[in-house]
Order: structure tokens, then sequence, then C-alpha cells
């Protein structure tokens, strides 16, 4: 015996993920993954430490390490507040891609062709872009009504 049901909220689903553009959740879903590549970086700059021979050169790449943790950590809180449509989390990702997007291209013009470097630059332009589309707009303006 089966059971159906006919209540219709059963069914739809309610909170910010139904109103989310789907545009907004892949942006966001890369910025995540660049704040957890930026925590995997700074541990493998913590390794490197055990490389230094002078005392001086193991607390400098020490603290270049953990800065580099910290920063993904906060990238990947701001994704969490662009995810929850908060204005200030919108700006603040697009001030840290526009330091970004030109630090990636000169590290390209300057070093041979590196392929990785190219499409971080290019998931972090296509980040940038969304952040900024109608329909982002539109989430985030509906975000901040609600609150």
């Amino acid at each position: 015996m089966s059971e159906t049901t006919t209540d219709t909220a059963a069914v739809e689903p309610t909170g910010d993920a139904a109103r989310r553009p789907v545009i907004v959740a892949l942006a966001v879903a890369f910025v995540c993954v660049t704040g957890l590549l930026d925590i995997l970086l700074g541990i493998l700059v913590l390794l490197s430490r055990y490389d230094q021979s002078n005392s001086g050169d193991v607390l400098t790449v020490s603290l270049i390490g953990a800065a580099i943790i910290l920063f993904g950590l906060l990238i990947i809180g701001i994704a969490s507040g662009v995810a929850r449509g908060s204005r200030l989390s919108r700006i603040a990702l697009t001030l840290y891609l526009a330091i970004q997007v030109p630090l990636h291209a000169l590290a390209i013009a300057a070093a041979d062709l590196d392929w990785i470097a190219m499409i971080q630059l290019a998931l972090e332009v296509f980040t940038l872009v969304v952040l900024w589309l109608p329909p982002t707009n539109r989430f985030f303006r509906a975000a901040a009504a609600k609150r």
C-alpha cells in the first residue's frame, strides 16, 4: 500500500537555497575551493620551514604559512556570507578578487605558461562577473529586504 501526500509544502524546497540562483551557488563553490587551496598551500609553506637553516627564515616562513592559512579561512567565511546574501561579503569578495585577478595576470605574464594559474584566473574572473549580474543583484536585494 502506498501513501501519497497532497501537501505541496512537503514537495517544494524552502529557505534561501530555493531562491539562490544556481550561478551564485557555483561562484560560492569556486570561492570555497580557492579558500581550501589557500589552506593547503599554507600548510605546505609551514612544512617547508623545516628546510630553512637560519632561525630568522624559519620564523618568516612560519608567519607567512600561518597568514596564508588564516586568509584561506577568511575567504571561506566570506563565501558563506555571499551564499546567505550578505552585501558586505559580496563587497569584500569583490575587493579580494580585484586584487587577485591582476596579481594572477602578472604572475602568468612573468612566468612560463602555467595552466593552473590560467584556470584559477578564469574562475576568479567568472566569479567577479557573476557577483554583479542581474540575477545575483536580485538575490542580494531580496536577502537584504528579508532581514
